[in-house]
């Protein structure tokens, strides 16, 4: 532990003992105001996590990101390869507001929202205390020899960890694939999809490793977002914060004593307990300031206030607050730099609704045959074979579906049926001809504009190039 006023703390990070080994943390069961809200935050979104998969709007699964077909639906909106670009967009929409949100709360994602945090802290390592027992029962427990209260305790607790750790490797497999693709392979059973069967393993493998050892160096370690901090944070911004001024004082930190008046003495409101230290789920000492692996959880600051009322001194020794409102009592305010990232966030979001906006239904491309020239046909005619390829972005069947030409006039000819249907979230193609007047042409390559019917309605248009002779006059 880094003595008081050294910055040796910042050589190395807190999971490491001396000689470079694995420094396990045994971080108390925290509890208090602050650890109450995270629990009703962290349950709504594990309700939320859990059902998101299975609900669907307008027929659409409410979350889902198929990699591999390139599939996503987001908040019930379908998105296709074709609206690639859109995704993208969203990508940096939520990249530009976690950064906006870092400059302005810190790292307060990653100890209300992150699914590491609150699978680890209110699911896994609740299940420990039950277990095992608080943190000096599990310091006990860990140095105890393999005798038979240990073996059962371990069975018990690793066999729940696997079990959890299977059913949300099933969760997240319905965000891969689909909830109704992961209920047809239960349902037909898993000897009938072994591929995907040993999919699922892996993924149980990954979240069991990373929940029952890797844990908290998931974050100090694997996270970019710890790092990414480093450079979003300054001295305005609202984190997990000890006040020192206050803490420490003229003689600094010293141990309580009974009926001392510390105003008098000099000593800070500090008592050094070491409780916000052995709270810490990163086992990080939050009194030696902003630190990488600070998650942003307030266990330190219930426990602190907690012990700030059994001395009868002022709680809120730590608390979120900014350095500079420590060291000078200012006020958060919103400054040029927030400001221009909101401004930026603000003109990215406008142009996603805006595209969301103009975004159709059905895709349409059609592309000349590759290699094809054009066909010079009775009464002047001149005929380009193309190919057309249609995604169907909704549920629902549409009907009754043909070509017009808009810009010229000629007509087009479908190598199967001139009426066909494009299935819910299916694809439909073949090939056409398009046939044209040679008066028509203004060149030897004009643009066509082609609508795509459903019945009587156009339900989109797309353009396409038509080859026609250099001197047909």
């Amino acid at each position: 532990m880094a003595e008081q006023g050294q910055d040796n703390f910042r050589d190395t990070i807190g999971t490491l003992s001396e000689d470079g080994k694995r420094a396990w943390v045994f971080p108390k069961k925290p509890d208090g105001k602050w650890y109450e809200y995270r629990k009703y935050v962290s349950y709504a979104l594990l309700v939320f996590l859990f059902s998101a998969p299975f609900i669907k709007i307008s027929g659409n699964q409410f979350l889902m990101f198929n990699v591999l077909e390139r599939r996503f639906n987001i908040f019930g909106f379908p998105f296709w390869p074709q609206d690639f670009h859109l995704f993208v967009i969203m990508i940096l929409v939520g990249v530009v507001f976690i950064i906006l949100f870092t400059v302005a709360f810190g790292r307060l994602f990653c100890g209300w929202i992150c699914p590491q945090t609150i699978f680890m802290e209110m699911v896994f390592r609740r299940i420990e205390y039950w277990i095992d027992g608080d943190r000096g029962k599990q310091i006990r427990l860990k140095k105890m020899p393999w005798n038979a209260e240990k073996i059962k305790k371990r069975t018990f607790k690793w066999s729940i960890f696997f079990i959890i750790s299977f059913l949300i490797a099933n969760v997240f497999l319905a965000y891969l694939i689909g909830s109704d693709q992961l209920i047809r392979y239960i349902t037909d059973g898993p000897l009938k999809h072994i591929s995907t069967l040993i999919s699922l393993l892996i993924f149980t493998s990954v979240f069991y490793f990373v929940f029952a050892w890797f844990r908290e160096q998931v974050c100090i370690i694997a996270c970019p977002y710890g790092r990414l901090q480093g450079v979003l944070l300054d001295n305005k911004s609202i984190v997990v914060a000890y006040d020192h001024k206050r803490g420490e004082k003229e003689k600094g930190r010293a141990k309580f004593k009974k009926n001392e008046d510390r105003d008098s003495t000099g000593k800070g409101d500090c008592i050094d307990c070491f409780q916000c230290v052995n709270v810490c789920p990163t086992g990080i000492d939050i009194r030696n300031g902003t630190q990488l692996e600070c998650v942003n959880c307030t266990a330190c600051i219930d426990v602190c206030d907690h012990m700030m009322e059994s001395v009868n001194l002022q709680k809120g020794l730590i608390r979120y607050t900014s350095e500079n409102n420590i060291e000078k009592k200012e006020k958060f305010k919103f400054t040029p730099r927030l400001k221009g990232y909101m401004v930026v966030l603000g003109m990215l979001t406008t142009i996603l609704i805006g595209m969301l906006f103009l975004r159709n239904d059905i895709e349409a491309h059609i592309l000349r045959l590759p290699g094809q020239l054009y066909e010079r046909k009775a009464d002047n005619i001149i005929s380009n074979v193309y190919t057309f390829k249609l995604v169907n972005k909704t549920i629902d069947d549409i009907e009754n579906v043909h070509f017009k030409l808009l810009s010229h006039k000629g007509i087009i000819k479908l190598v199967s049926h001139n009426n066909f249907k494009v299935d819910g979230q299916g694809l439909a193609e073949g090939t056409l001809f398009i046939e044209v007047n040679a008066s028509a042409l203004k060149g030897d390559k004009d643009r066509l504009e082609i609508g795509v019917y459903s019945g009587n309605h156009l339900i989109e248009t797309t353009t396409t190039a038509f080859l026609g002779p250099r001197n047909y006059k």
